[in-house]
């Protein structure tokens, strides 16, 4: 009896470690054969979010609900707990708005820069890439 307790309590707290662990399900909208979307998702995926990737012809109608400005528009749009995240975007900033919630609709890397997460290496070599004048850093 000791043991299957022993047993439940070990197998229980790998699950609540297993879930920790992972992100909050992200769910991104893509156009069916946009390469750099694909990557994009993979990319989440090995650094441990859940992602609901679902296809669509048209996005326009999937950014204005959730209120992009089309001067911030990319190739992707995803949704994750209340925020929205649009392009190429990475995860340490994700995880920055997620962990202190600004009172903002998102976060967005306007069109398809290179060296973004999903549009450069997806070794962890990537370090810093430049949009308009700013610097993101994936430090």
């Amino acid at each position: 009896m000791r043991r299957s307790f022993r047993y439940i309590a070990a197998v229980i707290a790998l699950l609540v470690t297993q879930i920790a662990l992972a992100g909050p399900l992200i769910t991104v909208y893509k156009t069916p054969n946009c390469g750099c979307c694909v990557k994009w998702v993979e990319y989440l995926r090995k650094e441990g979010f859940e992602v609901k990737a679902i296809n669509r012809d048209d996005l326009a109608p999937i950014k204005q609900r959730a209120g992009v400005p089309q001067p911030m528009s990319a190739c992707h749009t995803a949704l994750v707990d209340g925020y929205v995240i649009e392009g190429h975007v990475p995860v340490q900033a994700i995880r920055k708005l997620l962990r202190e919630r600004p009172n903002t609709l998102g976060l967005a890397v306007p069109g398809m820069p290179a060296n973004s997460p999903g549009m450069g290496e997806m070794d962890g070599s990537l370090k810093t890439y430049t949009i308009e004048g700013k610097i993101y850093s994936t430090n």
